[in-house]
């Protein structure tokens, strides 16, 4: 028997971190058949042990570092 799994679809602002409520850029697909959603900061500290446990990690940290500074409006 296969198991087919759904790819899953890019994080947005609505999706939210499990243990704090930040927004959510790691998501961890379990082999039970659930997800959980962390923020970067959970990912760093969680991130090791929940790959061994997960089927697919969808990991979008990355985003953090392609967001240039926004310049202040006063030109300083």
């Amino acid at each position: 028997m296969t198991t087919a799994v759904a790819p899953s679809s890019a994080l947005s602002a609505a999706d939210r971190c499990d243990r704090c409520g930040a927004q959510a850029y790691l998501r961890v697909e379990l082999q039970s058949g659930g997800e959980l959603l962390f923020c970067a900061h959970h990912a760093r500290e969680h991130g090791d042990k929940l790959r061994e446990i997960a089927v697919q990690v969808t990991d979008e940290t990355d985003k953090l570092r392609d967001t240039p500074a926004a310049a202040p409006e006063d030109g300083r």
